[in-house]
């Protein structure tokens, strides 16, 4: 402790020269719980709202219709690649992404969708620089979900490899219903 009775911060929280890599999210001691790695720099994400958690547990039930061979995961990181290692609020991830009890993430070419429900202070990272990264690593669905007047609205996309990046599928207010990447059919309430 310092002289005014502060803890000082851990040495960690200063990254090293180049940034953080993806394999260093499971090496750092006491890093806080859904840290993200995101162009090798940490970032630490607010507590979830009671309607982010609801809308999250909305669609994980929806979403456990996946086909035989996919599982609905939440609280896990993608590495995308060795700078990027998001924890996206869903993902449907193939059943043989499944490497042993200790793992902490997967691999984006094992993952199928991604969902972001966005809050105030990820709406920015949800709307423009997650899309890019997982685009870029080759996730072919995503959908980032807003809060809009108490209600969850879902932005589908899909992934056009021809320019590697997502383009919209559908804007769902009231009920979601997709037929891809499986179908899918909830009330957004």
């Amino acid at each position: 402790m310092d002289d005014e009775g502060l803890t000082p911060y851990p040495d960690w929280i200063r990254p090293p020269v180049g940034g953080y890599r993806a394999e260093d999210l499971d090496r750092l001691p006491d890093a806080p719980p859904h840290t993200e790695l995101i162009a090798g720099s940490l970032v630490f994400t607010a507590p979830r709202t009671r309607w982010e958690t609801r809308t999250t547990g909305l669609l994980h039930g929806a979403l456990e219709a996946a086909p035989a061979g996919w599982e609905v995961w939440r609280s896990m990181t993608v590495v995308l690649d060795e700078r990027n290692r998001p924890e996206p609020d869903l993902m449907v991830v193939g059943a043989r992404a499944d490497w042993g009890p200790k793992d902490t993430s997967c691999r984006a070419g094992d993952v199928l969708l991604v969902v972001e429900v966005a809050s105030t202070e990820s709406m920015e990272r949800d709307r423009e620089v997650k899309p890019r990264k997982y685009a870029a690593a080759g996730i072919r669905y995503f959908w980032r979900v807003e809060n809009v007047d108490g209600r969850p609205v879902v932005y589908a996309y899909e992934l056009d490899p021809s320019i590697n990046s997502y383009v919209p599928t559908g804007i769902f207010h009231d009920r979601l219903k997709v037929e891809h990447p499986f179908p899918v059919e909830v009330e957004l309430v």
